[in-house]
């Protein structure tokens, strides 16, 4: 169960205290780095109590998490680049530029430290919802050979997210299409089977 809680009304002293622990977080991690923060020091920067933050977050690392994600929420739909193989090669290299960058690497650090499971769901969720957008509009646009989310999660995410957090090191852009070329060639095939 997570520990964020859900149904807050939107406004009032719960969001300007949230809005100050978030500065507060922001302002701790320009100064002194995320390993170097704790939730008193927070607090404190914030003016409110630890117990605020416990209750409302649980964890430091769920905190961190919370605030990283918001910084990492798409504002906008992906750009429409003519093709699915278009957006989807222009959507990804963005996305593997923003994840290898340092701050891409700390939310993904702060999302897996969490260990919550609202947490990573909505960083999937975020990734997702944008890849899903690319989708629907290759579908209205009557493109052929539509993978599914899954095949996009499985054939080109989790690739992905595995080169960036373990092996440190993201895949090329001639990689990168390589991967998406695969998916795009299984749901050929798949296409024409059915």
């Amino acid at each position: 169960m997570s520990h964020i809680r859900e149904g807050l009304r939107p406004g009032g002293r719960s969001a300007r205290v949230q809005i100050a622990i978030h500065k507060a977080v922001n302002e701790l991690i320009t100064q002194i780095g995320s390993d170097a923060i704790t939730v008193p020091m927070i607090a404190n920067h914030a003016g409110v109590t630890p117990t605020t933050i416990y209750r409302r977050w649980g964890d430091l690392p769920t905190l961190l998490a919370d605030v990283s994600l918001q910084s990492w929420q798409p504002e906008t739909p992906p750009p429409d680049k003519g093709s699915l193989k278009a957006d989807l090669y222009h959507w990804f290299e963005e996305f593997v530029d923003e994840m290898s960058s340092g701050p891409g690497r700390q939310v993904l650090k702060d999302v897996l430290a969490s260990q919550q499971k609202d947490q990573t769901a909505r960083c999937c969720g975020f990734t997702l919802q944008q890849v899903q957008h690319i989708l629907q509009r290759a579908k209205e646009r009557d493109d052929r050979s539509i993978p599914t989310v899954d095949d996009i999660l499985d054939g080109v995410i989790g690739g992905l997210i595995y080169r960036i957090i373990f092996l440190q090191e993201p895949p090329s852009v001639d990689h990168l299409h390589r991967m998406i070329d695969r998916v795009l060639l299984m749901a050929r095939a798949d296409q024409e089977q059915s």
